[in-house]
């Protein structure tokens, strides 16, 4: 499904650190920046009639290698040094990715870097998501940075680069502080929860850096079981929101549910409660639908549910359960694989903790956590996820 090589490239992004040159009060590190791009893309694409999100999502994983392949580097050094080196720097990503993904994902992304006009209108979304990303790591910036001597121009500098994007509709309800501002604003905080908060653990990563990293894994097992358009984006997406309640209940850890009777129940009614009213009125009104379906919140008459890793379907209007998903792997079917997504997330979990007893930070939650390989003893349509974790075991 996915190469160890290309596992441990992915991860380098939790190390790598932003505006590291200005006084921050919390790390800032290019995987969140990217996680929260992803984001910010998709609530501007719910206003756009031109974007294919599966167009957009490729060239949003192509771009990310590209960033964290060519690693720590200014930003405007960065913009720099891809519009005057673009074709030798772009030879040079190519060589370090061939070795790690397969023939088609290779093509795919060569393509990509050769062909500015491929996915064209996809391109310049991201990149408004991406200045919206950057503005709002800034404004973190800004307030530890406020006697320097420099800020003030950085900020007008910052502040001048909306004009660039003004043609995006979302772009300008950011900018005047609507609810899609509040909703990017809600994501983004997301990088301030860090995951397995209670163990020292390297490299550390985010609740908002994590929920990307599970998107990507989603993306490569869709392709891997050939799942069709829409089924590819609904996983990338669910995986990329599936802990998004945690911004407003933080936390908590599966021994701590378990250990008390009815409490996982409670704390379950708690996030849809959460959700229902402080989330969902946020997100734009065409797509919050299509929204809660992502999220897994099933409406039964007087209440929700929630179970966002539930194989389902839709079908006349009504969201069905499907024990095997590939029997509606059409787009009319809106298909969601959510026992892979469990797995994807396990996954992420599990090289969370094996990354870092391999650099010699271990503890027992970190130790424990190696044995969610042990769940996965069938494969889940054609993909082991048990046998990738085992060699993610004994690579890294």
């Amino acid at each position: 499904m996915i190469s160890v090589n290309l596992i441990s490239t992915i991860y380098n992004a939790a190390s790598i650190q932003r505006w590291n040159d200005y006084p921050r009060m919390v790390e800032l590190t290019e995987l969140d920046k990217q996680a929260h791009k992803f984001i910010i893309a998709y609530f501007l694409a719910s206003y756009e009639d031109n974007i294919s999100l599966v167009n957009m999502i490729e060239a949003g994983i192509f771009e990310f290698l590209r960033r964290v392949i060519v690693t720590d580097i200014r930003p405007d050094v960065y913009r720099r040094v891809i519009a005057e080196k673009k074709n030798e720097i772009n030879e040079w990503v190519l060589q370090k990715i061939e070795p790690m993904v397969n023939k088609e994902f290779f093509e795919k992304i060569s393509v990509f870097f050769k062909d500015e006009k491929i996915h064209e209108n996809e391109r310049k979304l991201l990149a408004a998501a991406h200045y919206l990303a950057t503005r709002y790591e800034f404004n973190i910036v800004y307030q530890s940075g406020k006697f320097l001597s420099d800020i003030e121009n950085l900020k007008d500098s910052i502040d001048s680069e909306i004009s660039d994007f003004l043609q995006y509709k979302g772009v300008v309800y950011t900018a005047l502080a609507t609810d899609i501002e509040r909703i990017i604003d809600l994501c983004g905080r997301l990088r301030f929860q860090i995951r397995w908060s209670q163990t020292p653990r390297l490299p550390k990563t985010s609740v908002l850096g994590h929920q990307l990293i599970v998107a990507i894994f989603s993306y490569f097992f869709s392709v891997e079981v050939k799942a069709c358009q829409s089924r590819l984006k609904n996983n990338f997406f669910c995986a990329l929101f599936h802990d998004l309640a945690e911004v407003l209940t933080r936390d908590i850890i599966s021994p701590v549910k378990s250990s008390v009777d009815g409490l996982n129940h409670l704390i379950a009614n708690y996030e849809i409660e959460l959700i229902t009213k402080k989330i969902l009125p946020l997100v734009p009104s065409n797509i919050r639908e299509h929204f809660s379906y992502i999220l897994g919140l099933i409406n039964e008459g007087d209440h929700y549910r929630k179970d966002e890793f539930m194989n389902r379907f839709k079908k006349e209007h009504f969201i069905c359960f499907a024990e095997d998903i590939n029997l509606y792997n059409e787009d009319r079917y809106e298909p969601i694989d959510g026992r892979a997504l469990k797995a994807c997330d396990h996954l992420a979990a599990f090289c969370e903790a094996a990354l870092s007893i391999s650099y010699g930070i271990k503890s027992r939650e970190l130790e424990n956590g190696l044995r969610v390989k042990n769940s996965y003893t069938e494969p889940i349509n054609g993909i082991d996820f048990g046998k990738l974790m085992r060699e993610i075991e004994q690579q890294i």
